[in-house]
Order: structure tokens, then sequence, then C-alpha cells
């Protein structure tokens, strides 16, 4: 996970419009947003993105 990908995550976790773990509700977010690189991210790669929102853990298994 890339540092821009990280922020975009935070941008939008501090928006509060939505539970994180609902991957489809923050890729609809990301995408009004305009953060395509974060609806890629968790389109390819849904298991880091929730690991992440988990457990705060950005490391490739």
């Amino acid at each position: 996970m890339t540092d821009m990908i990280r922020e975009q995550i935070m941008q939008i976790r501090a928006s509060g419009a939505c539970n994180m773990v609902h991957a489809a509700q923050v890729q609809r977010l990301a995408f009004d947003q305009h953060l395509h690189e974060l609806v890629i991210f968790i389109e390819e790669h849904r298991d880091q993105y929730i690991r992440f929102i988990l457990y705060g853990d950005t490391e490739t298994k």
C-alpha cells in the first residue's frame, strides 16, 4: 500500500460518511471525490484494504 492510498483512505475516514468496513460504500465515496487510485486499489487488493482498516496493517502478505 502506498502513502497516497493510505492518505486517501484517511480522507474518506475523516469524512465520517460511511462505515469503512463497507468497501463498496468507500469506493463510491472515493469515486465521487475523484480518488480513483483508491477505487482501483480496493477492487484489486480488497484483502489488504480490509487488513488495514481492521488492524492497521500495511504490509503485503
